[in-house]
């Protein structure tokens, strides 16, 4: 038998609870809205990270083959792609923290459907952006 103050599976010192944490949730919420501003104006935005690039022709001078200007061109590359995709990843992230927020505050039956579409593009995003190697170690971890 339920307590008499138990309303709808909650007592009303929980529900207290519950109102003080829906608070806490929408000043998460905003906070989560904060950083994604700032970085989206920041060096750090996905496009502008992609955007500052060197050119291999930069690393050499005239016809010649200049071996370590083009391993350092290589270095370059690949450090230049990983820090592309996680400031994506990180940005996706965020983004999608911010959803989950407002569907916890407000219950995710309640988020607008382009909102649900887009928490889930972002996931599949995140997913299409991780190492395929990284894919399988999270696959096998995730079966237990």
């Amino acid at each position: 038998m339920l307590p008499a103050d138990m309303v709808g599976g909650a007592s009303a010192a929980r529900a207290v609870n519950l109102e003080a944490g829906g608070e806490a949730l929408t000043t998460f919420m905003k906070r989560v809205d904060a950083v994604l501003r700032d970085l989206e104006s920041s060096a750090g935005n996905p496009k502008r990270v992609s955007a500052q690039t060197i050119h291999r022709a930069s690393l050499s001078s005239g016809g010649g083959v200049f071996s370590e200007a083009h391993g350092l061109y290589e270095q370059y590359h690949a450090v230049h792609d990983k820090l592309t995709s996680l400031s994506r990843t990180l940005h996706l992230q965020i983004e999608a923290i911010g959803i989950a927020v407002q569907g916890a505050h407000r219950g995710f039956g309640n988020l607008e459907e382009e909102q649900r579409r887009r928490f889930w593009e972002i996931q599949a995003e995140i997913r299409a952006l991780q190492p395929a190697d990284e894919r399988e170690h999270r696959t096998e971890t995730a079966d237990f």
